[in-house]
């Protein structure tokens, strides 16, 4: 980089750069683990074992670095091609109308106070609300540093058991709805979209968002032929806006379209949907007769149901991520 004729090639020097910013990423954490590793111990050979005081703040600093290492070593898993990439997030509720609309919503709740605990922006590019309740899909922009390496241990089909609210005779209710997540594609990686292969269509916006919004077409539904994908973004004010929004959605799920057909991988993203029914969900959320909330690929689990409609997944992410998301059996169990 400090040669005079670096920045003669654009594109190969910013292909540089990101390239030793990445490796920047793990040498600076790794550098400042060492130097606390290096500070403990100098620290402890020069405190007496009379110096109980001293003692426990070795004690406290060595606590402090193990969870450092710890989550330097959680990183290294997140090793996948697009796993430093932010996320395009979908939420699609299963047969049970308002039901599983509902669940939806949920979900989508659920979602976003994870993005927030975890510094996140994200912003709903489209959602189409239910006719009673709930919403019939949403589709999340999720921006930041490793959001779809986290996110993608989220696809598959989620579950819910509770006391329907929507039942007068307050029976117990199953719904379903399902999580799928793509990388987003940056601005510098090509996917060439002819004008040609694509059908947009404008239309009256059925969502909240303020006179303009409902009165004049300004959604967007943007149809890929060759492949049948179908990207629509409602949520902005102007319909150029909202055609901005679909085609970055439409890039980001081309692009993980034709990777999964020059990878010939059987496990693609694509394959990995599942109907969204018994027997394909991945956690179940049990609100009556009891409260549990059990992962069926790692089979963890916890009581504390609120505290995971809140956002607190971490706990499931990361127990999927160490067993390297690969699982030859789903066990959903007799008992959810």
């Amino acid at each position: 980089m400090a040669s005079p004729d670096f920045w003669n090639d654009n594109i190969k020097a910013k292909e540089v750069i990101a390239q030793a910013n990445r490796r920047r990423d793990w040498i600076d954490p790794w550098r400042e683990l060492r130097k606390k590793c290096d500070d403990a111990g100098t620290l402890l050979e020069l405190v007496e074992e009379t110096d109980s005081e001293s003692l426990e703040e070795i004690h406290d600093d060595l606590d402090a670095l193990g969870k450092g290492i710890e989550a330097l070593e959680f990183r290294h898993m997140l090793r996948g091609e697009d796993d430093e990439r932010s996320a395009i997030l979908t939420i699609h509720p299963g047969a049970g109308g308002t039901e599983s609309q509902d669940w939806a919503e949920m979900l989508l709740r659920m979602y976003t106070r994870w993005m927030e605990r975890n510094g996140y922006q994200y912003k709903v590019i489209d959602l189409q609300p239910g006719d009673e309740a709930g919403i019939k899909s949403v589709t999340v922009e999720v921006a930041g540093k490793y959001a779809f390496g986290y996110l993608k241990a989220e696809i598959g089909v989620h579950r819910l058991v509770r006391i329907s609210p929507f039942d007068s005779n307050k029976r117990r209710h199953t719904s379903f709805a399902s999580i799928f997540v793509y990388p987003e594609i940056d601005d510098d990686i090509k996917v060439d979209i002819p004008e040609s292969d694509l059908r947009i269509d404008v239309y009256r916006a059925g969502s909240a968002g303020g006179q303009n919004v409902n009165k004049v077409e300004t959604a967007i539904r943007m149809v890929h032929i060759p492949t049948g994908i179908v990207v629509c973004s409602q949520n902005e004010r102007s319909q150029h806006q909202n055609r901005i929004n679909a085609m970055k959605v439409m890039r980001s799920r081309l692009y993980q379209h034709y990777k999964a057909e020059e990878d010939k991988k059987r496990q693609s993203l694509e394959a990995s949907k599942t109907d969204i029914a018994w027997g394909n969900q991945i956690r179940s959320y049990v609100f009556h007769p009891y409260s549990m909330v059990k992962d069926h690929r790692t089979l963890e689990q916890t009581g504390d149901v609120k505290a995971v409609m809140d956002g607190e997944i971490d706990w499931f992410i990361n127990a999927y991520l160490k067993k390297g998301g690969k699982f030859d059996k789903v066990e959903t169990g007799d008992d959810l």
